[in-house]
């Protein structure tokens, strides 16, 4: 595991890599979408696990994003996401609609290490009309019931911000589990986290069930509260103006500038430094 500064992780995501990030309200990389803003990146191939959120929206604003795969993209009480919306309306970015199981399930068979997984629950569902990659078959243990089977989902990087890690690189994600699965199945891990403590979390018998040990993760950099907007487990709760901010002022591209220059761009000074 490598310690990095935040800007030092982003820059190890090249431009359309496939990155799996988590929604507003499960330790979502706020932090590390902002940084990835900053440094201009392209081409992201986005995976909302299971669906998508205040990061996917700011990146596809930013200019970011190809594609979006994920069971939906919205900033829940806020409401819609509106640089989503514009992109999918403008076909500028591809969106691969998923189900919050079907997600789950694809990456549950990258991390176990087989090719596809089968789902009840999509047989009769538009999704498969449109998904090409998703196929029928019969199941091979009873005649005559049809199952749609899933490909394994490993993406390039997953990407999610956590409470804790220690220098060994395990980082506990408490009751958060699909952290987990993300981390298992994705070829490479980064990690913003709030603090690094010195004593190794897997040896507390009390915190070690919600660790995910340092074999899954390859880079962590301190970026506290790194999930701002969004809450994080008990650590902080969710900042709702910021989001109804957010969600007003990206209506408009025009808006959508202001908060960037406001809350994700280096001031013009600091910029020119």
């Amino acid at each position: 595991m490598r310690l990095l500064d935040l800007d030092r992780l982003a820059a190890l995501v090249p431009a359309g890599a496939t990155l799996a990030i988590p929604p507003d309200n499960s330790a979502t990389c706020a932090a590390f979408a902002r940084a990835l803003v900053r440094q201009g990146m392209r081409d992201l191939r986005l995976i909302g696990v299971p669906v998508s959120g205040y990061a996917t929206d700011l990146l596809i604003g930013a200019g970011c994003v190809a594609e979006v795969q994920s069971s939906a993209v919205s900033l829940d009480e806020a409401g819609p996401a509106p640089c989503f919306t514009r992109a999918v309306k403008a076909g500028t970015i591809r969106m691969l609609d998923a189900t919050c199981p079907a997600m789950h399930a694809m990456l549950e068979a990258a991390a176990k290490g087989i090719p596809f997984i089968p789902i009840r629950g999509i047989l009769g569902s538009d999704l498969l009309a449109h998904r090409p990659d998703w196929r029928v078959i019969d199941n091979p243990f009873a005649a005559g019931d049809p199952i749609v089977v899933l490909p394994a989902l490993a993406p390039d990087f997953a990407a999610f911000h956590a409470a804790t890690a220690d220098r060994e690189g395990n980082v506990w994600v408490g009751r958060h589990r699909e952290l987990a699965v993300m981390a298992h199945a994705a070829r490479r891990t980064l990690v913003t986290v709030e603090r690094i403590v010195e004593r190794s979390l897997i040896e507390d018998e009390q915190l070690a069930p919600g660790v995910i040990t340092a074999a899954y993760v390859e880079a962590v950099a301190v970026a506290e509260q790194g999930a701002r907007p969004s809450g994080l487990l008990d650590e902080y709760p969710d900042d709702a103006e910021h989001f109804l901010e957010y969600a007003r002022l990206a209506r408009s591209e025009e808006g959508f500038r202001a908060y960037l220059a406001r809350h994700v761009l280096p001031p013009p000074a600091a910029a020119a430094e």
